[in-house]
Order: structure tokens, then sequence, then C-alpha cells
């Protein structure tokens, strides 16, 4: 079939050709109905309108809902019910669900092929931040001579209230430990490999650690971790990233890029649910467990904040004062992950697994790619579109995500134009857009209509730029009243 390029009927085309196109009919998608509904009951009104799905590229801040994810849920409480503390223990012949004692082991071995890691390195416990600590109170050792962390400046304000707070546990001061990456061009907002790699080599004699981005979460770049990696272990530093924008967005060789430590969230591209549990990878290299050293009285493992459920499942309810880890990752654990967050994640897991991270980057680069082709074409030769696209162009350095730099004073106005066209993104003051066709839920014809919906809305609201008035739907929602414009 052939069809004009930039035609809707094209898109049409690309979804049928698409190799994933069954997995969207995996995920709740939201009715524009629902979106604008003030009530979770449908009303006999909105069952009579039509059933339209809404456009939803916000995967990178909150992803969908598996449609499976309600029934795991359901089965998980009804174990809970029907066996109380047995459920702990007990399989069943009609549940997908491991009994709870044991499902953090199913999510760890789920998770792992995502990442790149063995199923040994991977831990589904606790929240990104709250690993950030726990993994830098190992990882973090500050030294009189090497006592700086090297991270970036813009890096997601949680990410530097933990450096900061790690820095101040060591009765050291922020300004003085911490190394900051800004872009070289004050017009960008991109920072370059080479950049990275030469802070390194400057700074390494007076560096303990090196804590970045996998992706960036405000320009969508994405980092050469593999390079970047391994520098810094040519010169003797540890390095962890931040997973959150990359894990299950971009293919990840945690194990075989030598990655030290990382940390991730699962509630983004990895669907598990508004602040779903998240994870963490520690190299197999740094979670040995040496018996004959224990033996000794030594210590025969690295230094850890330690919880019970990081301890040896063989001797876990035997209740001695004597801690044992884990090997792996799973020895980091604290306390008893709550089985609820886990089951939610393992539904989306579920998904993941009948596919692969090689064909979701595949698809992930293509559409993003599309989404940028539509994005880049302009009115007219003699006009030039209202914004630019922060994100790097080249597919290598980038995710899913696309963040488009309005001219000033268009966001408020843009953002109420798509939300009443039943398009949801993201939004960052004061300008900034950030768009994110994941590719197991959105289609091409997503992106098309998006790009219509976003072009008449810009010339709409730059028209109209000077008439006041302009604010989005989350914004009488109560989003800015509560702070929500912050928190995304």
């Amino acid at each position: 079939m052939d069809t004009d390029a930039n035609s809707r009927e094209h898109a049409e085309e690309r979804d049928r050709q698409d190799p994933l196109r069954s997995f969207r009919d995996q995920f709740l998608i939201p009715t524009k109905a629902d979106l604008k509904s003030r009530t979770l009951a449908t009303s006999p009104q909105q069952k009579s309108e039509s059933e339209e799905s809404s456009i939803y590229l916000c995967g990178n801040s909150l992803g969908l809902q598996p449609r499976r994810t309600p029934e795991r849920i359901q089965s998980h409480l009804t174990t809970w019910a029907k066996k109380g503390v047995f459920g702990h223990f007990v399989e069943h012949e009609d549940s997908a669900l491991p009994p709870f004692l044991h499902v953090d082991n199913v999510a760890a071995k789920k998770m792992a092929p995502i990442v790149g890691a063995l199923e040994s390195e991977v831990a589904v416990m606790e929240t990104l931040t709250a690993n950030i600590h726990l993994l830098m109170s190992s990882f973090y050792q500050p030294t009189k001579e090497k006592f700086k962390i090297i991270m970036e400046g813009k890096a997601f304000p949680s990410d530097r209230y933990a450096v900061e707070s790690q820095i101040r546990h060591h009765g050291l001061d922020p300004k003085d430990a911490i190394i900051l990456l800004e872009p070289i061009e004050p017009s960008s907002s991109i920072i370059s490999t080479s950049q990275v790699l030469t802070t390194i080599d400057k700074h390494a004699s007076s560096t303990a650690l090196v804590w970045l981005p996998g992706v960036q979460y405000y320009t969508g770049q994405c980092w050469d971790m593999k390079t970047i990696t391994a520098h810094a272990h040519s010169k003797g530093l540890s390095i962890g990233w931040d997973l959150a924008h990359a894990a299950g967005n971009v293919e990840l060789q945690l194990h075989d890029w030598g990655v030290d430590f990382a940390v991730w969230c699962s509630y983004k591209y990895l669907n598990s649910g508004p602040g779903g549990i998240g994870a963490l990878f520690v190299h197999e290299k740094h979670g040995k467990v040496d018996m004959d050293a224990m033996s000794q009285g030594k210590e025969g493992y690295r230094p850890r904040l330690s919880g019970w459920w990081g301890g040896d499942k063989a001797t876990r309810f035997s209740m001695g004062n004597n801690f044992l880890p884990i090997p792996g990752a799973a020895g980091f654990q604290v306390g008893n992950p709550s089985a609820l967050a886990l089951t939610a994640v393992l539904a989306s897991l579920e998904v993941f697994a009948e596919t692969d991270m090689k064909a979701i980057r595949t698809k992930s680069v293509d559409i993003t790619n599309y989404l940028e082709e539509l994005l880049l074409q302009t009115p007219s030769q003699e006009s030039s579109n209202p914004y630019r696209i922060l994100t790097p162009s080249k597919p290598k350095e980038r995710g899913a995500q696309l963040s488009v730099l309005l001219e000033e004073g268009l966001l408020d106005g843009v953002m109420a134009e798509l939300e009443d066209a039943g398009v949801v993104v993201d939004e960052r003051k004061p300008d900034v857009v950030r768009v994110a066709p994941a590719p197991l839920y959105n289609s091409y014809v997503d992106v098309w209509d998006f790009v219509r919906i976003f072009r008449e809305a810009c010339e709409k609201v730059k028209t109209k730029r000077d008439e006041g008035a302009n604010g989005s739907v989350m914004a009488k929602g109560g989003k800015e009243e509560k702070g929500w414009g912050l928190i995304k």
C-alpha cells in the first residue's frame, strides 16, 4: 500500500506492520470520557458517549495499567483471605502467583533480563531513593584524599538530596564534596560523553564515587553507560547509575558493562502503578560472601546497612543474631518487601516476558524517530515552529522521550488544549513538554494524532498569547495547588 508519509493512513499502515501491535490490547488505556469525568463510576451518559481512547504519551511519568494487574492483585488478596499466614508457604494450582515468601525471588528473576543482569544481581525492593541510600552506604566510603562525588548538575532533586545527605552523614560539606557536570554551551541541555570522561580524569585523584543517570529525566538524553563505566573503572573509581528513566526503556547490559550498582523505580516504563516498588542491581563481584573469612571472625562480605530479609533464607526464621547475607543483591535487602507491591510489578513483568528488550527498543527507536520527523516539519517555508526539541537527535543518545521546549508563555495554554482533546503528556515548568511513546501500548496513529493536535494547540495559543486566562485542566483539578508540577 502506497501512502503519503505524512498522512494518517501511513500511520495506520505502520501500525499494521508493527510486530508488537497486539501488546496494546494488554493495557487499560483511559478513554477521553474517563479523563474528563469527576467520578470513577461510569454514568449512563458516559456509557452512551464514544469510548474513544485518549492519546496517552506519558509512560515516562506513569505507565498504564496492564489488564492482568487487577486479576493478580485479586489473586493475592484471595490468598491472604483464605490462607492467612499460610499464604507465605503454600502454592496453589489455580494461581499464577508464588507464595508470599518467594515473590521477591520471582520478581528478581523476571526483572533481570530487562536490565541485562544475572538473576542474583537484582533485588526488587524498597523505593528508588531508599535504595540510593542503601547502596551509597556501601559504595560511598570517603577518605581524607578521596571523598568527592561526581554527578550531574540537573539531577532529579531526590538524587541530589540523597547525595548531599550521604556526604553530610560522613561529616563532610557538600559544597566541597560534590563535582557537578553542567552543559558547556549555555543554549544546550546536553552533556557529552567526552565532557564526562574529561571530568573524571580531572578529579579522579579526589573522587570516591561517580553517580549518573542512565537517561536524563528532563532532556531524555541516554548516557553512554558502557563507555563511562569503563573509564571510571580505569581510574579506580566505583560508579552507580540511576535508571529510573532507563529501565524498560532502553537496552541495558549492566552485568557485561561491569556496572558496580544501580537503582530504578518500576512505575514508569515498567507499569507497576503509582509509587510502585523499586529495584536495585549489585554486580556479582560485590555480592560475594566469603564463608571462610566469616568462620575466622572476619566480616566476609561488603559492608552495608543490613536487615533480616537480606539474611540467609535457610536460617532467616531461626532468629539468630549472626547476620549471614544472601550472596548477591538479595543480601542488600533490609525488611520484608510488600507482597502486594511485588504482585503489581509481577503483572507487568509477565507482559515483558512475552517479548524482549531488543524488540521493544527496536520499535521505540522507530516510533520516536517518527514522532521527531513529524514535529520537525514546518507549516511552510516562510514559517517556523514555536518550539524546538531538546533531546538529542541520534537514536542511541535518547530513549522513548522527546523533550519539546516551547516559546515562552505557551505552556499552560498548550497543555489546556491538549488535555481538552484527550491528550496526556508531561510538562516541566516553565516551557517544556515531555512526550514519550511507550512501544508496548502506543501506536503510530497515537503519534500522528498527537502531532496534529499539538500543532493546532501551539498555533491557537500563540495567536491568543496575550489574551490571558490560559491554564491546564490539571491545574483546575488542583495540580498546581498541590505542587504536582514540582512532583512530576
